[in-house]
């Protein structure tokens, strides 16, 4: 039995996942990423946990799918953005891995050059919003400035996805997928942008070579082979971010229509023709020379919920408060949720309480406050010919009520994908697309997209 695996380098959690040839999930192995936070200014992974939990989510898999190395074609992965390592001229690791959410730059002053040239930074970058202590490039600035002495023994700097793939395959690739949210890349071109290289004390010699997602890698090496539990020989592919993959995972680049995740954050992703950055959210490459994804986040997911429950409600699960919700009415009894209205003191995040209104009201609020910021991030990222169909993941496509409440409000249809993985999914697509067997693009979303049920809007 051949099985096609595809990988996900999420910030919580890595997953594996094992597809057949009809793209039917067969092992799943899902691990906890041990991150240390020390006084809650840093986000690091050591390079052995890494391993470890990588490790031991591929052998979780194999197990669950009752099979062996030998039955895995191809693989390739989703990943995180902006967490990165750095390497020595003798590629021993001089850094953990640092992730994301590190904050040890949020005081640091990035160079003016961005915010003076906006239009032409987004321009070329596809790139936009701000750039904050977040990127990358932020915290290598704070290292610069504030560590010098590891700064100057910096020979690589490899994104989680690099450092993964340089050390499976001894290849020193960036997907430009990911690479695309670190402000370097020139999007249109597929390389790395000189001018903005330049504002940071960069050249492209720290960086790997940008690929384009899908394009073969190499096969995995002994060594790499050895770090995974898998067997050498085994064709890696160049994957992609997560959204993006989760998007190719819907179908999305196929059937005009948008992917959206209510997870802690809200995210969607649509695909485009034309490359017209915006502010207020991404553009990057897509699968194929001239496609472009669109993506666009909001704060005004699902931590909202997470926080009602946690400070007013800690007696109940989030289960029974979508339960206690199910029995208001639309609109709430009056009752506004303001968006992130975790971010207020108490209760002052919402409008036109009465003593009347219960958990019930204040949970259904939240879900109807998400709904509307969705819909405003999907006019975002709509295409000129979206189908009208929104896909929708993360843990907010788990409850029946947000889906109904999201259709009713945008008056759109929403499709809930057969499989919960679609990060791995996508992952696992783009490896099969590159062994060959299965055509073209278009052959192999009919054959591997499926969906469990269809939510239509009230008329």
């Amino acid at each position: 039995m051949g099985l096609f695996l595809g990988l996900d380098l999420g910030t919580s959690y890595f997953k594996a996942g094992l597809f057949d040839e009809k793209g039917r999930l067969k092992g799943l192995g899902r691990q906890p990423v041990p991150k240390y936070t020390g006084d809650g200014t840093i986000c690091e992974l050591s390079v052995s946990v890494f391993w470890k939990t990588l490790r031991d989510c591929v052998e979780e898999a194999m197990q669950s799918a009752y099979t062996t190395p030998g039955d895995i074609l191809a693989l390739s992965y989703s990943s995180q953005a902006n967490s990165f390592i750095l390497l020595d001229n003798r590629d021993q690791h001089i850094t953990p891995l640092i992730l994301w959410p590190d904050k040890r730059a949020e005081k640091t002053n990035l160079p003016h050059w961005i915010s003076q040239n906006k239009e032409e930074f987004i321009n070329k970058t596809g790139f936009g919003i701000d750039p904050n202590y977040e990127l990358s490039v932020s915290k290598i600035y704070w290292f610069q400035k504030e560590r010098p002495e590891i700064w100057e023994r910096v020979n690589r700097l490899l994104s989680i996805s690099d450092y993964l793939t340089y050390e499976l395959t001894g290849g020193s690739f960036s997907d430009t997928s990911t690479a695309s949210l670190t402000g370097l890349l020139d999007v249109t071109a597929g390389q790395w942008w000189d001018k903005s290289l330049r504002s940071f004390n960069l050249s492209s010699d720290y960086l790997s070579l940008p690929l384009r997602t899908g394009i073969f890698a190499g096969v995995l090496t002994r060594s790499g082979a050895k770090l995974i539990g898998l067997k050498s020989g085994i064709p890696y592919f160049m994957g992609g971010l997560d959204h993006h993959c989760a998007a190719i995972g819907c179908g999305v680049p196929l059937t005009n229509s948008i992917s959206e995740s209510t997870g802690t954050v809200l995210a969607c992703v649509s695909y485009s023709r034309a490359f017209s950055p915006q502010p207020y959210r991404f553009i990057a490459p897509g699968l194929s020379s001239g496609d472009f994804f669109q993506m666009a986040f909001n704060d005004n997911g699902a931590y909202s919920l997470e926080w009602y429950q946690k400070t007013f409600a800690s007696e109940y699960s989030i289960a029974e408060l979508l339960e206690m919700a199910k029995h208001i009415n639309k609109g709430s009894e009056e009752l506004v949720a303001l968006p992130c209205a975790y971010k207020s003191q108490g209760l002052t995040g919402f409008r036109n309480i009465t003593p009347a209104h219960n958990h019930g009201h204040f949970v259904r609020a939240l879900l109807e406050s998400t709904a509307a910021s969705l819909a405003c991030l999907i006019r975002s990222v709509r295409d000129p010919h979206f189908s009208g169909e929104v896909i929708s993941t993360g843990g907010g496509a788990k409850s029946d009520l947000w889906i109904k409440i999201k259709a009713d409000i945008l008056k759109t249809v929403f499709l809930i994908p057969e499989c919960n993985e679609t990060a791995c999914l996508g992952a696992a697509m783009i490896g099969a697309k590159g062994t060959g067997e299965f055509g073209d693009w278009n052959e192999l979303t009919e054959k591997w997209i499926r969906f469990k049920e269809i939510v239509k809007p009230e008329e």
